[in-house]
């Protein structure tokens, strides 16, 4: 008889995010993003661009052509963060979201921490780094949790 190992919340949250950047269209990185409150999903989001543009993957990459480095330029990129398409569809759909935790496959930029503070969102689990020291900082100085996912510490 097999055993059934069953993932932690924060385990399953991030692997939900996992599938939700699969559907990424991004060149760069896929990224996904779900909002959770008292263990319920209430939104989820991904990197690509807005509704009803072509996608990066049909027209190409204006920061991959002009080798612009990860973190920088963000104003020139077609897509939409995960973490706003996710904050997007909550206020689409009238979802509350204030004391949320967001589980993200990326670490949030400063440009998407600085909506994540301001929609209440108390907590960020994300897996891989960023290099976004100003976004560091501003999250500790509004008391946005930011914790990176490991197995062992959560």
């Amino acid at each position: 008889m097999m055993t059934h190992i069953r993932p932690s919340w924060d385990s399953y949250f991030m692997q939900m995010a996992q599938v939700v950047a699969g559907r990424s269209t991004c060149l760069r990185r896929q990224v996904g993003a779900v909002i959770v409150k008292e263990k319920q999903i209430l939104s989820t989001g991904y990197n690509g661009s807005p509704s009803k543009l072509q996608h990066c993957e049909e027209v190409g990459c204006l920061r991959q052509n002009l080798g612009v480095p990860s973190g920088e330029r963000h104003e020139i990129c077609r897509a939409v963060h995960a973490e706003q398409n996710a904050l997007v569809q909550a206020a689409k759909h009238g979802v509350a979201i204030s004391g949320a935790d967001l589980y993200c496959t990326h670490q949030p930029c400063v440009l998407c921490t600085k909506l994540l503070i301001n929609a209440g969102i108390k907590r960020v689990i994300y897996t891989y780094s960023y290099p976004d020291q100003l976004a560091f900082e501003m999250s500790r100085e509004a008391g946005l949790e930011i914790v990176q996912f490991t197995e062992e510490t959560l």
